[in-house]
């Protein structure tokens, strides 16, 4: 079964903020941190028509960019990753 992933940057508030929502959820996610990995980045920008959008998520196989709470938890509960 896919999964959470999480691209993004540590000083990012966006990135942060999602972070935090995810472990509120208790939804488990990887991260990954676009400025240590040069595939992820160029990952992102593919995703973003060029653009380094912090935070890009993958929710198994759905790609979000910079998504709100209500977004982030709508896509959770259509991939049944959360209740």
């Amino acid at each position: 079964m896919f999964g959470v992933k999480v691209y993004g940057a540590d000083w990012c508030e966006d990135t942060r903020h999602t972070r935090e929502f995810l472990e509120r959820l208790g939804v488990q996610y990887t991260y990954v941190n676009i400025e240590q990995d040069e595939s992820a980045a160029r990952w992102v920008r593919e995703q973003n028509g060029g653009d380094e959008r912090k935070p890009t998520l993958d929710v198994a196989g759905q790609v979000l960019s910079v998504p709100t709470d209500h977004e982030l938890t709508g896509a959770l509960r259509e991939r049944g990753l959360m209740a």
